[in-house]
This record gives structure tokens, C-alpha cells and sequence, in this order.
């Protein structure tokens, strides 16, 4: 025989709905807390701290106030730690208003490189070495991109087969010049295009 009782339920009636406690505190929704309001400030302020070693050209991207910008050249030039320390907390309250996803976006950027560049860096290198590797593929790079000067790359194929073998058996094969060339030329020929 079973004669466990069912677990009751906490919550209330309502206007002849049953209410739970869970459902309470998503329905009460009010003005941030204290708490709330500080931790917003402190991340505003460590974003600004990023700012100041952010690059020219994406804080030139940024498009942000020009107080703003005022403020952190002035934090640059602080070294007085209380100074500098104050200076900080004046750019996040000047940060307050602003929306903190391109700065975020752009301080991403800076630290793990632009996506875009990491995979056209990335094609270049795996173009390059189908080039070294195979004269196919050099028939396919002048169909993809026939105003390459297919004499200068014919060239600097041949140098790099001839630079990579290596000169006593079993030593690694090494890259000279024209590996670095090949590289170069396949690289800029793929920016000219996107561009």
C-alpha cells in the first residue's frame, strides 16, 4: 500500500488562479537595486579602463563623444594613483549613457584579431601551399585570378620546391624567400579582390 500524501505545492489563490513563488518574483519587476546600479558603474569603469589601451583606428570607430575622448587622453596622462583613480570613475559615469556593445566588439577585436583578417590570412597560407605542392593548382589559381603575372609566380613555385628540399636526408624541409613571396603575392591578390 502507498500511503505517501502528495508534497504540497507553496504558492496562493488569486483571482482564481494559483500563483507560485517563482512566478512572484518574475511578475515583480522594479527599479535595480543598489547592488545592481554599482555593478553596472564598475563594469563602465573597467570598460574605459580598456579604452585606454585600445588602437587609433578602432576608437576612431567607436564614433564616442568627444568629452569622452578628452577624458581618456587626460587618464593617459595621470599617473598620480589617486588622480588616476578618479579619472577613471569621471569616464565610466561618462560611459553611463552609451551603448557598451561596439566598445566591447572592438576591444574583442583587438585582443583575439578581426575574424575577417584571421581567415583571409588563413586561405592565403592554405593557396600557398596547394601552389607549392601541385601544378594544378597553379592552373586553378590563374583561372580564379587571371591577372596575377603567372611568370613571376611560375618563378617563385619553382624556387620554393627548389629551397624546401633539404640538403642532407632526414633535416626538415626549409622555407626561403620565395615561400614568403608566394605567401605575400596570394595574400594581396585576395585583398585587391574583396576590396
Amino acid at each position: 500500500m502507498n500511503n505517501k500524501t502528495p508534497k504540497a505545492i507553496k504558492g496562493y489563490w488569486s483571482n482564481g488562479r494559483f500563483v507560485k513563488p517563482e512566478e512572484i518574483a518574475l511578475e515583480e519587476v522594479g527599479p535595480p537595486s543598489k547592488t545592481q546600479l554599482k555593478a553596472e558603474a564598475d563594469e563602465k569603469q573597467a570598460l574605459g579602463e580598456a579604452l585606454l589601451t585600445l588602437r587609433a583606428d578602432l576608437m576612431a570607430r567607436l564614433d564616442l563623444p568627444e568629452k569622452l575622448l578628452d577624458a581618456i587622453k587626460d587618464a593617459k596622462r595621470i599617473t598620480n594613483f589617486e588622480g588616476r583613480r578618479r579619472q577613471m570613475q569621471f569616464i565610466g559615469k561618462l560611459m553611463r549613457p552609451l551603448d557598451t556593445e561596439p566598445i566591447r566588439a572592438a576591444i574583442d577585436e583587438q585582443a583575439n584579431g578581426s575574424a575577417d583578417l584571421t581567415l583571409a590570412l588563413h586561405l592565403a597560407e592554405q593557396w600557398r601551399d596547394k601552389l607549392i605542392a601541385s601544378d594544378d593548382a597553379l592552373s586553378d589559381w590563374l583561372t580564379e585570378h587571371p591577372d596575377t603575372d603567372s611568370q613571376q609566380l611560375r618563378a617563385l613555385i619553382r624556387q620554393a620546391r627548389k629551397d624546401a628540399k633539404p640538403e642532407k636526408p632526414g633535416e626538415a624541409p626549409r622555407h626561403g624567400k620565395s615561400y614568403r613571396e608566394i605567401f605575400q603575392l596570394v595574400r594581396e591578390t585576395l585583398a585587391q579582390e574583396d576590396a
